[in-house]
């Protein structure tokens, strides 16, 4: 007979910590593996390798069709929820107008009430508007405070005085935005980047991807390796190459032109809803036991 250990003993009224564990309860860590990792030469968007890589001043590089393609429907966006802005605008100053119009129009009820001692008659204009509005009993006539009544009643089982909630249009902002962040992205701020391709016969055959290198240490570039972009030529080394060289001599060591430290760009990695890099490469999942998990009542198998 076993032992009435806590991994065997399964006849409790409660999920012991090791039957928790082989049912998947709590919360599950598993860490990210090199697919889940978005490489250093892919866009950020298509998350294929670049094609006419472009790059923002925040680092994030994108492939030129595929910038250009979201920020012209960005700008679509914007157009269409200003044109409902403004719709909305117009239809709340129509039925402010028509708010006072029917104050007024009460107001003169009123004062003809209260000086002639009679019901007003409805002439045509009145008659239009009740009959487009909210129908009472035809046999009675309604003071105005009753036709108020049944014209603001919440009847929900009637369709015409069901009330409906209105729907608010906040004013849009007009500045387009980087699709990797949430900072402000123009086209201009956006700058070209090339890279130096490894062009040796023992890497051309060996390899049918593209490799990439620094033009000053020639070192193969990789995700681990941080990169530097110069926004005024948009040649890309290595961050050891620019803190040691550019950011001291102020030239780039390919074109030969002046820039500034202010030029030198750090290219993001990572960061996409299908792609990560950094500290954070571990996915978390929360799992508990319940009747609408299917796990309730399954109990794990013993060992033998």
């Amino acid at each position: 007979m076993p032992q009435r250990h806590s991994k065997n003993n399964n006849d409790l009224a409660f999920f012991t910590y090791d039957e928790k564990r082989k049912l998947g309860y709590g919360t599950q860590k598993e860490r990210l593996g090199r697919d889940s990792i978005k490489p250093f030469d892919a866009c950020s968007l298509c998350l294929k390798p670049f094609i006419e890589p472009m790059s923002c001043l925040k680092g994030h590089v994108f492939c030129k069709e595929c910038i250009l393609e979201c920020l012209l429907a960005q700008k679509k966006d914007i157009h269409r929820k200003q044109s409902a802005h403004a719709a909305q605008q117009k239809q709340e100053k129509e039925e402010d107008e028509e708010k006072l119009t029917l104050q007024k129009a009460r107001e003169l009820d009123a004062f003809d009430q209260q000086n002639h001692s009679a019901v007003p008659q409805y002439n045509g204009k009145n008659y239009n508007r009740d009959k487009n509005g909210f129908q009472g009993a035809n046999s009675v006539k309604a003071t105005s405070y009753e036709e108020e009544a049944l014209r603001t009643m919440k009847a929900f089982w009637l369709p015409s005085a069901t009330p409906e909630a209105p729907k608010k249009v906040d004013a849009p902002s007009t500045d387009t935005c980087c699709p990797e962040g949430s900072e402000k992205l123009r086209l201009k701020t956006l700058f070209p980047i090339s890279f130096t391709e490894d062009k040796t016969e023992q890497k051309r055959a060996c390899s049918l991807d593209k490799t990439y290198i620094c033009p000053s240490c020639k070192v193969t570039l990789t995700n681990t390796l941080p990169l530097v972009a110069l926004n005024s030529c948009g040649h890309v080394f290595c961050k050891k190459c620019a803190d040691n060289f550019m950011a001291v001599d102020k030239v780039c060591l390919v074109c030969d032109r002046p820039c500034k430290e202010r030029n030198l760009i750090n290219l993001a990695k990572g960061g996409t809803g299908f792609a990560g890099h950094g500290d954070h490469l571990e996915a978390t999942e929360f799992k508990h036991l319940g009747s609408g998990s299917g796990l309730g009542l399954v109990r794990p198998a013993m060992k033998t």
